[in-house]
């Protein structure tokens, strides 16, 4: 696994999709980086399903410093707190789960209610599937002409991806480096070019790594 800032959240935007006893149940789950971002994905589920019967979310920020919910009208207790439960249990932060619910005439009873919810959060969750964030370095590469292709063929072999290149009198490669490996891949492009790179971290950011 990657280095990194131990943060897990969604990897994707994703939906999906159940029926529990003729309703439908639609879960839409997306990695969210603001209360602002949540608070948009909520108004758009409820207008891409204005139709619906119900627009059940649940957010959480902060590793659960900031969490909110709504049952939008189910009984209390039903809907928003198992949506949110769910997430809670997901391990995932940064995230907010709308579960859309089209009324199908059967009604379900609170314990139905709160199954069908859990389920329908617990299934986008899972189609989004998880993904922990790293802390990476932004590393300038500096070489010659001749040492560029030499590098450029290593990179992928020290699982470095490379992020672009800019040619001037030298070509600077910018690439992308979990922050524990800086060290390591510094020593390793000195020795392949013979002591003849220059390598300067030039900013962090935090990216997808591996669970």
């Amino acid at each position: 696994m990657a280095e990194g800032s131990g943060r897990i959240t969604l990897a994707r935007r994703a939906s999906a999709e159940m029926e529990e006893k003729k309703s439908i149940f639609i879960g839409t789950a997306a990695p969210v980086s603001s209360e602002e971002e949540a608070r948009a994905l909520i108004a758009e589920m409820r207008k891409t399903y204005h139709d619906a019967t119900h627009n059940v979310y649940a957010y959480m920020l902060d590793g659960g410093v900031v969490a909110r919910y709504s049952d939008d009208g189910e009984p209390q207790g039903t809907a928003g707190v198992p949506v949110l439960n769910v997430l809670k249990m997901s391990g995932a932060t940064d995230l907010c789960v709308v579960v859309t619910r089209y009324f199908g005439g059967i009604l379900l009873g609170a314990g139905g209610l709160v199954r069908a919810y859990s389920a329908s959060a617990k299934l986008a969750i899972d189609t989004a599937g998880l993904v922990e964030m790293a802390q990476y370095a932004i590393l300038a590469v500096r070489v010659s002409y001749s040492d560029y292709q030499r590098v450029t063929v290593q990179l992928p072999k020290m699982g470095v991806t490379e992020d672009g290149a800019d040619f001037d009198s030298l070509v600077t490669v910018r690439v992308g480096v979990p922050v524990g490996r800086v060290e390591e891949i510094t020593r390793a492009l000195t020795e392949l070019t013979n002591g003849r790179v220059s390598v300067d971290t030039i900013g962090h950011e935090e990216r997808p790594g591996t669970l």
